[in-house]
């Protein structure tokens, strides 16, 4: 162990902790801990979705994808502009028509509230669980660096995160991720340089090999309707289909992210941010799978073997390889995002706890005070509850595929209620929550029954709600709120 790299860590641990703690003396009322206060800058939210829509899965798995194949992920990213565009459109609008501080709010104005409760108990599942997977993800670069086991790593990252977010609610995690992102991005630049350098021949010998091997492919235009086509996991339909609707789910439908539009100043700048934040996913995803292509050839020319599974290539090669103080600092990086990605799902699991199910079901009278401390032990709950999820979660093959895999069972049916709610007027609560459960069950099957990629699984439980839910509503007459 490197004492310089670690002793930047640490000072990186201590100073973010400082920092994201420095917030709690402005947080007076629910709408300062979950919203911030609603006086963030536009950039600032844009860059806390980028934070929270990349995370480790995003640093240590998208260079794993490139190792093994090519840039063919890339694909998905496009559907991800595609997305914004439509939750612009359609949601946004939605979110501004009153003070709201959750997506599932919405689902109440419009049918009711037990749909709401269902939207935000599947919100609620379906975030720890993904997460937890995250908080798996990180504990394998903290293991390589300390040499720890993994379950004291995903402890020691918990309790950091965990204390700072407590403090400083929302506004802690909005300003945290813009430190962690110009961190992991400028670390990512550093260690793509530092291996190039170790490549005789440079970039050109990395094109030479590369390119010879396939790795610079990003369009896979084959559309014939066979089972193999939806088995591919990356191909341009399903980039763009799939990509679409994964991230209309996530950032238009799931709490993490519409809590961070709702924390804007402005329908104009919640919107604003959104779509100057695909701008910098386009260029962190495109950085990291460079990444994994230069790596794939630093191992060709060497004959070397890669560490397994290859999540692990990544952090490996810059503990082992990069000059001191440079592995510190992107060592620290690939932290930063773990951090700032937690953060976010403990505040987004806290609000929805609170203002979805324990507020509503309160019928005692609270200061402001007082709700800020169910705030914060609803925080507290969250962050046992992940490091619960994150040692079930050790032995997964691929952390990115798994947390996107994960999510996107869950997000069809999601998806497919709200635009139920947005795009329909006659279906009422019923036809709604059937329509959720039908979804579920036919993702469940998907899932465990079938071999299709994950990038069609939004696509196939939206529409199996939806259409399930228009079909109910013809058969079932009730009250709408639309």
């Amino acid at each position: 162990m490197r004492v310089a790299d670690l002793a930047l860590i640490g000072l990186y641990l201590v100073g973010i902790t400082w920092f994201g703690a420095r917030f709690r003396h402005s947080q007076k009322s629910l709408k300062d801990y979950f919203l911030g206060g609603r006086t963030t800058p536009w950039w600032a939210i844009a860059f806390s979705i980028v934070s929270a829509e990349t995370s480790t899965l995003t640093i240590i798995g998208t260079p794993a994808i490139s190792f093994q194949g090519n840039m063919g992920f890339l694909q998905v990213v496009f559907g991800y502009l595609l997305a914004r565009i439509v939750i612009s459109t359609l949601f946004l609008p939605h979110y501004f028509r009153g003070e709201m501080f959750t997506a599932y709010e919405l689902m109440q104005r419009r049918f009711g509230p037990r749909i709401r409760k269902l939207t935000a108990g599947c919100f609620l599942i379906l975030r720890a669980l993904a997460e937890g997977v995250r908080v798996f993800a990180i504990s394998i670069v903290i293991s390589i660096v300390l040499g720890t086991g993994e379950a004291l790593s995903i402890l020691l990252i918990v309790c950091i995160t965990l204390f700072y977010t407590f403090e400083g609610g929302m506004t802690a995690v909005i300003w945290t991720d813009v430190v962690q992102m110009i961190l992991y991005i400028a670390g990512a630049v550093a260690s793509l340089f530092v291996i190039l350098d170790k490549i005789p021949g440079g970039w050109g010998h990395v094109a030479a090999v590369a390119g010879a091997a396939g790795k610079f492919q990003l369009f896979d235009f084959r559309f014939d309707l066979s089972a193999e086509f939806f088995s591919r996991t990356y191909s341009f339909w399903a980039g763009l289909i799939g990509g679409c609707f994964l991230t209309t789910a996530s950032h238009g439908t799931e709490q993490l992210m519409v809590q961070r539009l709702l924390a804007a100043r402005s329908q104009a700048d919640s919107r604003k941010a959104l779509l100057t934040s695909w701008v910098v996913i386009f260029f962190q995803f495109s950085l990291f799978l460079i990444i994994g292509v230069i790596l794939f050839v630093y191992y060709s020319d060497n004959a070397l073997a890669p560490p397994k599974p290859a999540d692990r290539i990544y952090p490996s090669f810059i503990w082992a390889n990069l000059p001191v103080g440079v592995a510190g600092i992107v060592i620290a990086a690939i932290l930063a995002a773990a951090m700032s990605n937690l953060s976010a799902a403990l505040n987004s699991l806290a609000s929805t706890t609170v203002m979805d199910f324990f507020k509503p079901l309160s019928k005692k009278e609270r200061t402001d005070e007082e709700w800020l401390g169910v705030a914060r032990r609803a925080t507290l709950f969250w962050g046992a509850i992940l490091f619960g999820v994150a040692l079930v979660a050790q032995g997964v093959k691929s952390v990115l595929e798994a947390g996107l895999s994960i999510a996107s069972v869950v997000y069809g049916s999601l998806l497919g209620v709200f635009l139920l709610g947005v795009l329909t007027r006659r279906a009422g609560e019923k036809a709604a929550m059937t329509g959720m459960v039908v979804g579920l069950m036919v993702m469940l099957y998907v899932k465990l029954g079938t071999s299709i990629a994950w990038t069609w699984f939004v696509l196939i439980g939206t529409s199996a709600t939806f259409l399930t839910g228009v079909l109910i509503s013809n058969f079932i007459r009730e009250e709408s709120n639309g």
